[in-house]
């Protein structure tokens, strides 16, 4: 069976199966997924866009304006003549103009920004651009060193095109405001003229405008879903930052009360057994008839069940008020060397009466010659009475209870109390281990018990910087290690010479 461990002292308070554990939280999520699932249309994502193309044609500014200047150059060495410069003087100028409006919207936040006015100004923009295009369309050249002039524009509108599908996608419309105009003064331009290639060229370009427009808006998607993707990963995080910030203020608040609670009861430990002693002493005074017999026995029974009921009332207090002394860290080890086998051999002389009454064997197997731990004595021995006391409470009537004393595999030291009881099923090991803990074989055997043996022992190792782990199968019984590191070990010092010995060594 797997080792099973406990962290915590305390029980499980929240039944983490349930599914409605995070419901709020849920809930949030759902209602963040269904606000974020839009279309286009959302102002929020529509500034967004502003933003994206804003700074597309800021990275991409000098892209466009090099073309035109290419486009110029070439028409001004090929004798188009001057109207080829003003041409490329008022596209720059539009593109100018373009750009500074980006760049307004760069530097302006998105909450302030209005997405209709904003859009509508853009696309003004990009139909005077594209006004400048059509300029160049219609631009003609008689004399012309080079045949094919029409040829030549025909590629540079195709590649302003695609400069201006990638760098202007996240404006919608803003393709075909550049272009349509332009396209259409080509076309008309080589319907006119009657020439094959014009015609070939007008007709590519007519094919390409509404090819780089489903390009355009493709682009425009993936960018649309990247940024509700943003956005919602933004609202998730938010979320779990307030779920997580909650959380860690029920937490804190728990462990304050826990905290307030142990030392409360910490420094009650005197004012709970005062009285507790007197009437203990009080009723064995009157059970065993210190002061003169009873003349009625019935008295004496009542005396011996009082002092019964307050002995088991004072045991449950010395170990809520120990456990409650470790968590608010009160408890004081009294280290110092100490044998494991004699506290343990002690410990199983104590629990020997009480391990006959119900014809139970305590088997010891220690290995010899352990060197001493440097440890607490009583908590050492609180750790092996809890241990055996355990054992013999659930080992049957003819059982067997073996105790081992020896060596770790790292060197430390380690106790193990074995039984042949009934087990403990997989499942409540960690009831078990908890405080207060019981399982169900003890519920239903009536059992008394407290369920802060275990997680005391737990602390008192911790404390001792040991281990404790907890094995068992169901019907066959159940193992308890406590083990005690290697740091505890105490190494054994040379024998001090004799006199025979010194004088041969001088």
């Amino acid at each position: 069976m797997p080792l099973q461990r406990s962290t915590t002292a305390d029980k499980f308070i929240v039944d983490r199966r349930k599914p409605h554990r995070n419901s709020d939280v849920a809930r949030a999520v759902r209602k963040t997924r269904d606000r974020l699932s839009q279309q286009v249309g959302n102002p929020d994502f529509d500034r967004e866009l502003l933003k994206l193309h804003a700074r597309s044609m800021l990275g991409g500014a000098i892209i466009v304006p090099l073309l035109v200047l290419t486009a110029a150059a070439t028409g001004l060495f090929a004798g188009v003549g001057k109207e080829i410069g003003v041409w490329a003087l008022f596209t720059l100028i539009c593109y100018t103009i373009v750009v500074f409006m980006a760049r307004r919207v760069d530097r302006t936040e998105a909450a302030e920004l209005n997405p209709l006015q904003t859009h509508g100004d853009f696309l003004i923009g990009h139909f005077l651009c594209g006004l400048g295009w059509a300029w160049f369309a219609w631009l003609g050249c008689d004399a012309c060193q080079v045949d094919q002039f029409q040829l030549i524009k025909a590629v540079v509108l195709l590649l302003a095109m695609a400069a201006t599908a990638i760098t202007a996608s996240s404006l919608r419309g803003a393709l075909l405001a550049t272009f349509a105009v332009p396209v259409a003064a080509y076309a008309y331009a080589g319907a006119r003229q009657w020439m094959p290639v014009e015609l070939i060229m007008a007709g590519l370009l007519i094919v390409s405008l509404p090819f780089f427009a489903y390009v355009a808006r493709q682009l425009n998607r993936s960018s649309l879903m990247l940024l509700s993707f943003r956005s919602e990963k933004d609202a998730l995080i938010a979320e779990l930052d307030t779920a997580k910030s909650m959380s860690d203020e029920a937490r804190r608040r728990a462990e304050d009360a826990n905290l307030a609670k142990s030392r409360f009861l910490a420094s009650m430990s005197h004012e709970l057994r005062t009285p507790l002693n007197a009437i203990l002493g009080f009723s064995e005074v009157m059970a065993n008839e210190v002061l003169g017999p009873m003349s009625n026995p019935t008295y004496r029974d009542y005396a011996r069940d009082v002092h019964d009921s307050g002995q088991h009332l004072l045991d449950l207090i010395n170990e809520i008020l120990d456990l409650s002394r470790i968590e608010a860290g009160r408890y004081q080890l009294n280290e110092e060397p100490m044998m494991l086998l004699s506290v343990v051999e002690d410990c199983c002389h104590m629990m020997e009466l009480k391990a006959r009454n119900k014809d139970i064997r305590i088997v010891q197997d220690f290995e010899n010659a352990l060197p001493r731990l440097f440890a607490d004595e009583r908590a050492v021995r609180q750790i092996a009475l809890n241990l055996l006391s355990n054992a013999i409470k659930f080992t049957g009537t003819g059982g067997e209870i073996r105790v081992r004393v020896g060596w770790t595999a790292g060197g430390g030291q380690y106790l193990s109390v074995k039984d042949n009881g009934p087990g403990i099923p997989e499942d409540e090991i960690p009831v078990v281990l908890s405080a207060f803990g019981q399982g169900s074989i003890a519920i239903k055997s009536a059992e008394q018990g407290t369920g802060l043996g275990l997680p005391i022992v737990q602390s008192l190792l911790a404390m001792h910087g040991g281990e404790f782990e907890l094995h068992s199968k169901l019907r066959e019984g159940t193992e308890a290690i406590a083990i005690f590191p290697l740091s505890r070990v105490m190494e054994e010092l040379p024998a001090l010479p004799t006199k025979a010995v010194a004088a041969r060594r001088r």
